[in-house]
């Protein structure tokens, strides 16, 4: 048991550890600063941080806050967030394998057999790539109002690699029963939507850098990554239709991939390509990203041409995307229509201490991500025994 708890400091600490990277994240990265060069230094003198000045969670407190040259008042914001990482890692950790609040169904006699020998590590591995990078997207939002494409792409990119990979690592019939990935297994027209709809996406990004399609003005500052630019003058309406634009070849590869694997020379072959673990993992995944994407751009588009002012930002749309290649199309869409409870809740903060400070979406977004994933079985239940799903 002694290496249990062992395992479990080790996995607080390192959550601590990324707590410290995250917060070079959310500072430099906005600032198009690169996040290894030059070392970590005090703002206000430019002192070079020394490696015993710069320990996860206990430097903060031993130098009280301060720098240990100037003396200047280092942010609360740097202790708070490797503390939440470090409680997130160990939490999450605690949860999945040690009380099994989440039924994976991973095999094995103790917390550490199951992260480790029953494939539970790949599980981990995804899952807290998405909250420490949630952590850090919403952190930004916060402060500048921006999310970053660089944080939502890389763990796009995890979750589609790890949805991939999920079933050389642990049991397919796991995989079914735990819905640990996205999979598109067993619903071939599905994953031919999905193939259908990333060549369309393929499409208008090539035609979009051709400059067949014009860029909004939200796509150009998504491309450029410039958080200091002011606020576009610009039509809402018109604009947004370039995005439609834009969107209209995904829809018609979606709905030719739709029939196309139905006609009677591909459908017995597709049907078995698609049931493939590797392939139903990774159309599983990219299935997710597509409608965590389409849940967010839809609301984007017909809320901007419904009331002429800009609904929601693209930053969102990669958000969500990034959740749905991680956690699956189905658990993003419940996250989705979860998150306006938690600004309500917000809501309801500021009338009672009479704080009026507005946030950004994303935040909400974010907890209602982490929301689903941690409270799974219950949301599954719920839906089963109420809805029929």
């Amino acid at each position: 048991m002694a290496v249990e708890w062992i395992w479990l400091i080790f996995v607080f600490a390192f959550g601590a550890c990324i707590g410290s990277f995250l917060n070079v994240v959310i500072y430099r990265l906005p600032r198009e600063k690169s996040l290894v060069s030059p070392p970590s230094a005090c703002p206000s003198c430019g002192q070079a941080i020394a490696f015993y000045n710069n320990i996860p969670l206990f430097s903060w407190i031993i130098l009280r806050g301060r720098c240990s040259s100037c003396k200047a008042p280092i942010s609360v914001r740097y202790f708070v967030v490797e503390l939440l990482t470090a409680i997130l890692f160990g939490g999450l950790y605690l949860w999945f394998f040690w009380f099994q609040l989440r039924n994976t169904g991973i095999a094995g006699e103790t917390p550490f057999q199951r992260f480790f020998f029953g494939g539970g590590w790949l599980f981990y591995l995804a899952i807290v790539t998405l909250t420490a990078g949630f952590l850090a997207a919403s952190a930004i939002d916060l402060e500048l109002w921006i999310i970053p494409i660089q944080v939502c792409l890389f763990v796009t990119f995890i979750g589609i690699v790890s949805s991939s990979l999920a079933s050389l690592v642990i049991v397919p019939e796991v995989l079914r029963q735990g819905d640990l990935f996205p999979s598109a297994g067993g619903n071939p027209r599905w994953a031919g939507v999905v193939v259908g709809a990333v060549d369309g996406l393929i499409l208008s990004v090539l035609a979009l850098k051709a400059g067949l399609i014009k860029p909004s003005y939200e796509m150009q500052q998504d491309e450029e990554g410039d958080c200091n630019q002011p606020e576009p003058l610009f039509n809402d309406r018109l604009e947004i239709l370039k995005e439609v634009v834009f969107l209209l070849p995904i829809l018609i590869g979606g709905f030719i991939g739709f029939h196309i694997v139905q006609l009677d020379r591909i459908a017995n072959k597709w049907e078995t390509i698609s049931n493939m673990p590797i392939m139903a993992g990774l159309l599983g995944s990219l299935g997710g990203y597509l409608v965590g994407c389409a849940v967010v751009w839809a609301t984007r588009v017909f809320g901007t041409l419904a009331f002429g002012k800009e609904a929601m930002g693209l930053g969102d749309v990669h958000l969500m995307g990034a959740a749905g290649a991680v956690i699956g199309a189905k658990w993003v869409v419940l996250a989705f229509f979860l998150a306006p409870f938690f600004g309500i809740l917000w809501a309801l903060y500021q009338a009672i201490f009479k704080k009026m400070r507005q946030i950004p979406y994303g935040p909400f977004l974010s907890l209602a991500v982490v929301s689903v994933i941690i409270f799974h079985d219950w949301i599954e239940w719920v839906l089963s025994n109420f809805y029929g799903f």
